[in-house]
């Protein structure tokens, strides 16, 4: 297998919800590709259509009120958004791991941990019955788990948030997955335990080889963890980078907005940017700029007309109408 390999092509996504306010377009025209151990972080504040995306990817959005209306997730030489249902379980937890965002409430409560991961390798694995309690064991001591053996026999009130969250990570690597997506694992958690697990996962990325996703909001969090980074605003992909590309050269006002947030040790004495106004509405289909409203650069052009993801560099893309490198506006309209 090449390094530049593709595990996942995902192209013109569009997720929508049906409420009793009116249609929520939570995902607009959505479209990206992660390589084979490419570790990719997806960044934005709430409501920017992260997570829906990537629910969306295993159609594990309520359906209805949501509803997938466009676009293709190709994963093996398949479509994961018209494969049937029976197939998709399969994949599910099996080639493709998840970890969800609360790991207070994520694993079942009644059943034990031996139970929960030793349901996921019988479903998806040929191992042996009489050694899916050691298969268990071992995943449990992959990710720092002491007193494995025993831990299997307990159920989830009986271990900390962060234990837990160790759990939901050891069943969903249970099938050595080729991709594993991990949505804003480290939210519910404190600021030591947050570093454990994503130390855990960096780990698990370099030894198993597995393409992770990594969705937050934080982007403190992603500086030293991921390769390139995707910025949502508005359920749309603003800007793509590589990891250092972006900290150094932000190319879209929301990504600069975003990083000025953030304190740093470097910029003492000077004050953080407030980026201004409401998240964007999702009521309406997007036919102008969504971040027109809250931008200091927006201009006649942002707020008649939706700029596209377009390439800048072999390794950066914007979807903007402003240059901000050279203070101008960028197709010089």
């Amino acid at each position: 297998m090449s390094e530049t390999e593709k595990v996942l092509q995902v192209t013109d996504l569009w997720t929508q919800f049906n409420t009793q306010d009116g249609m929520v377009h939570a995902v607009n025209g959505v479209s990206f590709d992660l390589n084979k151990g490419e570790f990719l972080g997806i960044v934005g504040e709430s409501g920017s259509g992260k997570s829906v995306t990537m629910m969306s990817l295993l159609r594990l959005i309520p359906m209805p009120p949501g509803e997938i209306v466009g676009g293709e997730a190709i994963f093996e030489d398949r479509d994961l958004l018209t494969l049937d249902i029976d197939e998709l379980k399969r994949v599910r937890g099996g080639k493709i791991g998840f970890i969800f965002q609360d790991p207070m409430t994520s694993p079942n409560p009644v059943l034990t941990i031996g139970r929960q991961i030793e349901e996921s390798l019988a479903l998806h694995t040929d191992t042996p019955a009489k050694e899916l309690s050691s298969r268990a064991a071992g995943l449990l001591e992959l990710v720092g788990i002491p007193d494995a053996e025993q831990r299997l026999k307990g159920y989830p009130h009986e271990l900390s948030g962060g234990m837990r969250q160790r759990v939901m990570i050891a069943i969903a690597l249970a099938c050595d997955p080729q991709l594993l997506i991990a949505d804003e694992p480290t939210t519910a958690l404190d600021v030591t335990i947050q570093a454990q697990i994503i130390k855990i996962v960096r780990d698990l990325r370099d030894e198993l080889g597995t393409a992770v996703i990594w969705i937050t909001h934080d982007l403190g969090v992603v500086a030293g963890l991921v390769d390139r980074v995707l910025v949502m605003y508005g359920g749309e992909i603003v800007e793509e980078a590589l990891v250092g590309e972006l900290y150094a050269k932000p190319q879209h006002p929301y990504t600069a907005g975003l990083l000025g947030s953030l304190p740093r040790l470097d910029q003492k004495g000077q004050e953080l940017i407030n980026i201004k106004g409401q998240p964007a509405s999702l009521y309406a289909k997007p036919t102008s700029c969504t971040f027109a409203p809250r931008c200091e650069y927006a201009y006649d052009l942002c707020r008649n007309e939706n700029p596209e993801l377009t390439k800048i560099s072999e390794t950066h893309a914007v979807a903007c109408w402003w240059d901000m490198e050279n203070d101008r506006p960028r197709y010089g309209r």
